[in-house]
């Protein structure tokens, strides 16, 4: 039994509102590519607004840059969505999309089954991870923590 699940946090910059016809095609996939996360095997939760994504959500000063906050049953169910689905096809496209960043912009950790991080705490995970670098409170997919043992609390943030 499961005690755990992985939360995620991901950031982006894009290279032009996104109302632009720059990113329009990005923005248009949005609804297609969450429907596809939802429906994936491991698959728990995500953030979103009332438009049904996260893109209404800006917690940082730029409001160019976007952010996706998920949880997952495992490191391994949410790597097989990013990396072996139609999303892989827009995150090789990136660039089309959103600037470079030479800071991280994805950050994993384990939370208690059902739990729903807040955004304001993602931030607070990739701001670790930033300043301290891969622990079992902030981690990454190069980089990963095993989940805490059963019974145990997630390490505190």
């Amino acid at each position: 039994m499961r005690d755990h699940d992985l939360a995620q946090l991901n950031v982006g910059r894009l290279v032009a509102p996104s109302d632009s016809p720059m990113v329009a095609e990005f923005m248009e996939a949005l609804d297609a590519v969450n429907a596809l996360a939802d429906a994936s095997d491991g698959f728990v939760w995500r953030f979103q607004t009332p438009e049904g994504n996260a893109t209404a959500e800006r917690p940082f000063a730029d409001d160019l840059i976007l952010i996706n906050l998920s949880t997952w049953s495992s490191i391994d169910a949410v790597s097989e969505f990013v990396y072996r689905t139609v999303h892989a096809d827009y995150l090789r496209r990136r660039r089309e999309w959103f600037e470079r960043f030479e800071d991280v912009v994805v950050v994993l950790w384990w939370v208690p089954n059902g739990y729903r991080p807040s955004v304001e705490e993602a931030i607070d995970r990739l701001d670790r991870l930033r300043n301290v670098g891969p622990t079992a409170q902030a981690f990454t997919f190069r980089h990963r923590f095993d989940p805490p043992l059963p019974g145990s609390d997630p390490a505190p943030g």
